[in-house]
């Protein structure tokens, strides 16, 4: 692991972590145009969590243009913005968020490269509809010509050793050496953001990354854009940082990290993270463990969770 970064309280030049409190749309504003090579975020939901306050659909939408807006700004020209959201419920009826931000983000000029779902095995039983899930992360780019590193994020292929069965090329390998492109359906570990992670400790309290915050990201999700989207060095912004994760991803692969958080508690939480990074000691799941898949024979008495796996 590299040298310990100062955690630094606003931006400046020569810093590798920033960790800003307060209003994110304060803090960006301070920010240089085209800083970061990556913006990554799930911005809150108006669900009603303890650190939000939830508003008519119109008015949570209205209320993100000036965030956007300065995203875009600070976005680099080569650059990605990874928008991460669920489903926003009202009257028992779902609101599918990405459906709604896409045109937001589209009209300040953004590109959609994917639509990616990661899909989790576990979360929320609902009673009078399915229950959900997945979630959604919008792949965006500012310009035709992004960053994008595909043979860093290759997965296992499924037939590493087929082979052409016919023509020129027969009996070579059919498939690329490092492994297959992961496509844009993402079996991750289960995270279901629509709950109170921490109402839940049978399902959630083996998860080695498990905090206090209620809606946060698996590092692993973040890891997966980072090493894709972005070269050693670059910016990675996260303008809801919450627990800190983003950070962590950045900072774990030689990234540079900013992120604003509003919340004292949670950003004094993404501080005490990094700390443990560079100290080795911070769990969490390393990228690409396979997720834990129940045999059936396990005791009665105590269901597995996807979270048995070594930290």
């Amino acid at each position: 692991m590299a040298t310990k970064p100062e955690i630094a309280a606003g931006y400046y030049p020569g810093a590798e972590a920033v960790i800003v409190e307060g209003d994110c749309r304060d803090a960006l504003a301070a920010l240089p145009s085209g800083l970061a090579k990556l913006i990554i975020t799930s911005p809150p939901y108006n669900i009603g969590k303890s650190y939000e306050t939830a508003a008519r659909l119109d008015d949570y939408l209205v209320s993100f243009l000036p965030v956007i807006d300065e995203l875009v700004r600070v976005l680099s020209p080569d650059g990605s913005l990874c928008w991460q959201v669920g489903n926003y419920v009202a009257d028992a009826q779902v609101f599918p968020l990405d459906i709604f931000f896409y045109p937001l983000l589209r009209s300040r000029g953004l590109r959609l490269r994917n639509r990616i779902v990661w899909h989790f095995a576990h979360g929320m039983h609902e009673k009078r509809r399915f229950s959900g899930r997945y979630e959604v992360l919008l792949w965006f780019t500012r310009g035709d010509r992004y960053t994008f590193h595909l043979d860093d994020v290759r997965v296992p292929s499924k037939y590493p050793g087929k082979t052409h069965f016919r023509g020129a090329r027969r009996g070579l390998p059919s498939g690329h050496p490092l492994g297959k492109n992961p496509g844009d359906f993402w079996n991750a570990m289960e995270r279901d953001w629509a709950s109170g992670v921490w109402e839940i400790p049978n399902v959630k309290a083996k998860h080695p990354e498990k905090t206090i915050h209620p809606c946060q990201f698996p590092i692993e999700l973040v890891e997966r854009c980072v090493l894709a989207l972005t070269d050693e060095n670059d910016w990675v912004l996260d303008p809801f940082a919450g627990a800190g994760s983003s950070l962590v991803a950045a900072l774990a692969h030689g990234r540079r990290a900013l992120g604003c958080e509003k919340e004292v508690e949670y950003a004094r939480l993404a501080r005490e993270r990094i700390e443990d990074l560079y100290a080795g000691r911070l769990a969490y799941r390393p990228l690409g463990r396979p997720v834990h898949a129940p045999t059936g024979r396990e005791k009665a008495s105590r269901a597995p969770t996807l979270f048995d796996v070594e930290p």
